[in-house]
């Protein structure tokens, strides 16, 4: 956890090396990657409801024995963290289910999806709906969900999400755009 510093390329390497079965780079990986990790579900945390059980270092280790890079074959870093946002989506919306199933409904409340892009705490989001806001969304566009996916779980920014999709910034803008708009309609619609 030591080395925040580390370059794109050294992820790869190491990604590269843990496929191969190399334990030293699993571990080493892990070590590089947890700061990143830990900053991501700490975003993904903010957005959860105040009462959220689940801790940020606990979302991070889940999702890391999740992705296990030394069995699963990962292209590059940005597939890498693709991957890691959207384990840790799937860890939010099964506890939340969880949660859900054990007050039996009581209490959720639905909000709409605010923009990255804005600086001002982010409002609770209701997980579960928007999970199956999402779920709606690929089977419409699978696209559009990808770009929500890295931009709202992997916290991507447009150009990132551009480069990992192999879009133009001027295309994913626009998905972003208007899969925020969807989602926000989708989710008011479900109420």
């Amino acid at each position: 956890m030591e080395d925040r510093t580390a370059e794109p390329g050294d992820i790869t390497r190491l990604l590269n090396a843990a496929d191969s079965g190399d334990a030293l780079a699993a571990s080493r990986l892990y070590d590089l990657v947890y700061g990143e990790l830990k900053l991501l579900a700490a975003a993904n945390m903010r957005r959860e409801s105040s009462g959220h059980t689940l801790q940020p270092t606990a979302l991070v280790n889940e999702a890391y024995l999740r992705l296990r890079p030394a069995e699963i074959s990962w292209a590059n870093r940005r597939h890498f963290f693709g991957a890691a946002a959207e384990a840790m989506r799937r860890i939010l919306v099964d506890h939340a289910r969880r949660k859900s199933a054990q007050k039996r409904g009581d209490g959720l409340e639905r909000v709409t999806l605010a923009d990255l892009d804005v600086a001002a705490p982010e409002p609770e989001i209701d997980v579960l709906a928007l999970d199956e806001a999402l779920t709606a969304l690929k089977a419409e566009d699978p696209r559009l969900e990808q770009v929500v996916t890295l931009r709202y779980f992997a916290g991507m920014s447009i150009e990132q999400v551009a480069e990992a999709l192999g879009l133009s910034p001027a295309t994913v803008k626009r998905d972003w755009t208007f899969a925020r708009a969807w989602l926000q309609e989708h989710m008011t619609a479900q109420r």
